[in-house]
C-alpha cells in the first residue's frame, strides 16, 4: 500500500461514520472469505461495536453491549471473538489501554503468513480518546532496517503515540492553566 500521506488523520467535523462502519464490515466478508474462513453473526457484531466510533473499545465494554442486545454473554465468548478478529487483522490490540480498535487497513495487506496482521502505528489523543492507525512507508522502512541490522526478525509490531490531536491542542491553548502557589 502506498503511504497514506494525510494532513490531519482525525475525523473531521460532519465526518459520516456510518460509512466506515460499513466498508469495515464489507472489507471483513471479503477478507475472510478469501482466506476461507467463517465471519459469523457474533464476530460480526462484535466487530461493528468496535467499529462503532474512532475510540478504542475494551472487552467488558462490549461483553456490556453484547449482554444488553442478547442476555446473558460469558466473557469467553467476547475474547474469542476478538481473538479471531485480532488473527485476522480486522481489528488490533492496544495494550496502552488494554482496548480494541478496527484496522482501516483490511485488505490492503497481507503478510508473509497470509493472514490480516501487520505493523501498526496509532495516534491516541489523550484528551478525546480517539485514535488513528497510520501508514508511513519510511517509518516502515526505518524499524525493518533498525531490526535487520540488529539481526532480530520482528514478529509483531505495534506503536502508540499519545499525545493531543490538534482539535484537542486548540482546545487547551484556550483554556485557563491550573497554577498553585
Amino acid at each position: 500500500m502506498a503511504n497514506q500521506t494525510v494532513d490531519n488523520p482525525f475525523a473531521a467535523p460532519g465526518h459520516d461514520h456510518r460509512s466506515c462502519i460499513v466498508a469495515a464490515l464489507d472489507a471483513a466478508e471479503a477478507a475472510c472469505a478469501r482466506r476461507g474462513e467463517r465471519l459469523t453473526p457474533l464476530r460480526r457484531r462484535v466487530l461493528e461495536l468496535v467499529w462503532r466510533g474512532h475510540r478504542p473499545v475494551g472487552a467488558y465494554d462490549l461483553l456490556a453491549l453484547l449482554q444488553d442486545e442478547r442476555g446473558r454473554v460469558a466473557p469467553p465468548t467476547v475474547y474469542r471473538a476478538l481473538d479471531f478478529l485480532c488473527t485476522q487483522g480486522l481489528v488490533h490490540r492496544l495494550e496502552s489501554l488494554q482496548a480494541f480498535i478496527g484496522c482501516g487497513h483490511t485488505g490492503n495487506h497481507m503478510d508473509d503468513q497470509g493472514d490480516g496482521r501487520h505493523a501498526a502505528h496509532f495516534l491516541i489523543c489523550q484528551d478525546c480518546g480517539v485514535a488513528v492507525e497510520i501508514r508511513d512507508g519510511q517509518l516502515d522502512g526505518a524499524i525493518s532496517g533498525l531490526a535487520g541490522r540488529a539481526g532480530f526478525a520482528i514478529a509483531d509490531e505495534t506503536i502508540e503515540l499519545s499525545g493531543l490531536c490538534a482539535a484537542c491542542r486548540n482546545q487547551s491553548v484556550s483554556r485557563p492553566v491550573c497554577t498553585t502557589s
